[in-house]
């Protein structure tokens, strides 16, 4: 094993000479190092698709050195293909606003191209990691333009989603729809509905969360890009800022535009405070309907035991046959983990003070793990839940028989009170309670 030096301002560092990043990404490991988790992969990818479009547009406009922006947006599509994901090494937690995943970018992108170039890692004299990789860019411009793209492209995913799942609780509407239950209003018997009634309201709910999640889109498309510092362009060439978002919409196939006061897409971050705010929806409505299921479950002979959940594994260690409703439950722990993200990202966006929000990496976090989160759990629920619930018909018929549910459609003609004095004369037996009202 060989070993080369980097220096900075603060000293002398020493690197094998296998690995990808430099002096600045080794430091961050040494002072972030929390051991909780790395910087977001799907995050790491928009940073690397900026940077190609960066490569590509100056490539395009004639500026750098012979051949470095050609490598540059090369080495960047191995990236994408997943070639460098061990590189990636910084904590998805660190000060700075994300300076150190942008340099941990920086440097792998400038080492890889001085591999692809022939040469020895490290050899910054030919490819900069700032003066070349990072050029006419800032941490503060990269960073939130690649997490908008993300975001997108993570959220179309999640609106898909749940447009598989409205469609199999659409389809259950309809399969359960001749089977009649009790309705229940805070948790106490109600009026007579149909199971496929209850799947019918739940695919709405759905519905509504997939809309909001699209419709969301428009806010993200706005970007910084070109506004380097603090969203008024310092060192960042004219033609490559009116430039590069060209590049970009290109390369991502989103439609993004630059936006037009760039220092407030700089120090605000209300955008993904409203994006996590429409998550939370999803997990509430995710919450509501999983915990329904779970209840309607219940038993199977203590219980309501209306429908069945597929038996998935085993439930206890020490009650033999016992099966749990895990899909609901982990769906539900998923829900409450995407709305403490929510109160992150809120309490996190609120403190962009001044021109910039040192605290984006947690921003970032968040919000991408509530993405992935609730996009496999959506689907989760729907293959190994929704459509393959059993209604347990019988029952719902003898839990509608045993209650009184059906006297509500008397008050109309013999008034409430009449009808309520009924129910009390006869004890609540509901068959004494019919031959009364029909007396």
């Amino acid at each position: 094993m060989t070993m080369g030096s980097e220096k900075d301002k603060l000293g002398e560092i020493l690197l094998e000479d296998e690995t990808l990043y430099g002096i600045h990404t080794a430091r961050a490991m040494a002072n972030f190092k929390l051991e909780h988790k790395r910087t977001n992969l799907q995050l790491i990818y928009a940073l690397v698709t900026v940077k190609k479009a960066a490569a590509l547009t100056y490539q395009k406009i004639g500026l750098g050195k012979d051949g470095v922006y050609e490598a540059v947006a090369k080495v960047c599509d191995l990236i994408l293909l997943g070639k460098a994901d061990d590189a990636f090494v910084t904590e998805a937690l660190q000060g700075g606003a994300g300076t150190s995943t942008n340099m941990n970018v920086n440097e792998v992108i400038a080492n890889l191209t001085l591999r692809e170039l022939g040469h020895e890692r490290g050899r910054y004299d030919i490819v900069h990691p700032l003066d070349d990789v990072n050029r006419g860019q800032s941490t503060n411009d990269v960073y939130p333009t690649a997490l908008r793209i993300a975001a997108i492209q993570m959220l179309r995913k999640l609106s898909e989603a749940c447009a598989r799942l409205q469609q199999a609780l659409q389809v259950k509407e309809n399969e359960f729809d001749s089977i009649v239950k009790l309705g229940r209003t805070e948790l106490m018997d109600a009026i007579p509905i149909t199971l496929g009634q209850e799947f019918g309201s739940y695919a709405q709910a759905v519905a509504r969360d997939r809309w909001r999640l699209y419709k969301v889109e428009e806010r993200l498309r706005q970007v910084n890009i070109g506004g380097t510092a603090v969203g008024i362009g310092s060192n960042a060439e004219r033609k490559y800022r009116f430039g590069v978002i060209e590049v970009l919409r290109e390369l991502t196939g989103i439609g993004l535009a630059q936006a037009e006061y760039p220092m407030d897409i700089t120090q605000n971050n209300d955008v993904f405070v409203e994006v996590s705010g429409l998550l939370k929806a999803l997990a509430v409505n995710l919450m509501k309907i999983a915990n329904d299921l779970r209840l309607m479950n219940s038993g199977p002979k203590g219980g309501i035991s209306e429908i069945t959940l597929a038996p998935l594994q085993m439930g206890s260690t020490i009650m033999p046959g016992k099966v749990n409703p895990v899909i609901p439950e982990m769906v539900m722990q998923v829900s409450m983990r995407v709305m403490a993200n929510d109160a992150a990202i809120s309490t996190a966006a609120a403190h962009g003070e001044f021109e910039l929000n040192a605290f984006l990496p947690l921003i970032a976090d968040s919000l991408l793990e509530s993405l992935e989160l609730l996009l496999n759990a959506a689907e989760l629920f729907r293959v190994k839940c929704i459509e393959l619930i059993k209604p347990n018909t019988e029952r719902c018929k003898e839990l509608l028989e045993l209650s009184c549910a059906f006297a509500a459609a008397y008050t109309p003609s013999l008034g409430y009170d009449k009808v309520s004095g009924i129910i009390e004369k006869s004890g609540g037996n509901p068959q004494r309670v019919k031959e009364l009202l029909e007396e």
